[in-house]
């Protein structure tokens, strides 16, 4: 049986201040500060795959 996280793919925004925020369903999921921020951020707009991966891994979703 497939999950609602299967359909609903992590989307991503980047603050003004450096953090980012990613967000499932419009929802807010978690929030990343600092160097983890920094690190992720320079992995992310590539392209979609590669997003969703960067994304999972962030949230603990892989």
């Amino acid at each position: 049986m497939a999950t609602e996280h299967e359909y609903e793919p992590l989307t991503w925004r980047q603050t003004k201040g450096g953090e980012v925020r990613i967000f499932r369903g419009g929802r807010a999921v978690t929030t990343l500060r600092g160097a983890t921020a920094a690190r992720t951020a320079a992995q992310l707009g590539l392209d979609a795959e590669t997003d969703q991966r960067v994304l999972q891994r962030a949230t603990g979703e892989h």
